[in-house]
């Protein structure tokens, strides 16, 4: 009985093992992908409100099909229309101005130093958090904020080519995503909605899209006519779109599969992943002891 039950709980292993590794890969490459369709001369797509749009509008029919016209999932019941409105909308809005802003932030700042800026997340979450009455304020709390914040300056400090319009980007974006999560819990804790990631994206997706699609027509689409809309790369943006729809089902595998703790460490390495390979890969990226001191100290923090 034994070695039946010995094999049962190594192959589960195993999976998890590879649940975890999918989620890293996809995650570490989407990453670059968007940066290299975005800033590289081969492609020539310098529109990131344009690709985030792209993303959004495919995961809404790529939801749409799965749910609807195949039925190989089921969205899950007990949306109202309170909670699409206050809950849903809102959320929709976050992702899209997330995804903008931290998509734009790859056109001035390298990806290892975009990586570097997201260590203060935990920060401006906490922040939000306390003014929505989901935190309490601790001097514990408040000492480790400060040091992580510390860390994420010294790291901007041994940035080279830093760019301050990137800078304010990808800040932007940390702040959209902070009031995303805020979000995200209060309808998970205040209304007691629990969605599994294909039930999210069905409802948030096609909200993101309308969202990033009333800036794209003032700000991007003039821009993409003049250099011919559609003299493009259907091939590697649908790839990409595919590649993002991926990355969100494999975050939904690694919950089902893992603990809370074990998703934050798999981010931890993959965030160490995509600052050394982007070292490698790109030329505009180049690391300092101080970069790396700077971000050791706000990656440790957020493990506190």
């Amino acid at each position: 009985m034994a070695d039946p039950i010995k094999k049962k709980m190594l192959k589960e292993e195993v999976v998890t093992y590879a649940y975890l590794l999918l989620y890293i890969a996809l995650s570490s490459g989407q990453i670059f992908f968007n940066k290299w369709v975005l800033s590289s001369k081969e492609i020539n797509f310098p529109y990131p409100l344009g690709l985030t749009l792209l993303h959004m509008v495919f995961s809404s029919v790529l939801c749409f099909l799965l749910t609807k016209v195949f039925k190989i999932m089921k969205v899950e019941e007990g949306m109202t229309i309170e909670i699409y409105t206050t809950s849903v909308i809102p959320i929709g809005a976050m992702f899209a101005m997330t995804l903008w802003l931290g998509n734009t932030a790859y056109l001035y700042i390298s990806v290892a130093f975009a990586q570097m800026l997201k260590a203060i997340m935990p920060v401006a979450v906490f922040i939000l958090g306390v003014a929505a009455g989901l935190e309490v304020m601790s001097c514990r709390m408040l000492l480790i904020m400060s040091v992580i914040s510390f860390g994420v300056l010294v790291a901007s400090y041994g940035e080279i080519n830093i760019s301050w319009i990137g800078v304010v980007y990808q800040m932007g974006g940390v702040v959209g995503e902070a009031l995303r999560l805020i979000f995200m819990e209060i309808l998970v804790k205040r209304k007691g909605l629990k969605l599994n990631p294909i039930s999210l994206m069905y409802y948030v997706s096609p909200c993101s899209a309308i969202c990033l699609f009333i800036p794209w027509i003032f700000l991007e689409k003039p821009k993409m006519e003049t250099h011919g809309m559609w003299n493009l790369q259907p091939v590697v943006l649908t790839l990409n779109s595919l590649c993002t729809f991926a990355l969100n089902l494999s975050v939904f595998l690694v919950i089902s599969h893992t603990s809370a703790l074990t998703i934050r460490v798999a981010g931890v390495v993959k965030d160490w992943v995509v600052v050394l390979l982007s070292a490698l890969l790109f030329a505009d990226t180049k690391l300092t002891v101080i970069n790396l001191f700077g971000y050791g100290i706000g990656i440790i923090l957020m493990q506190s």
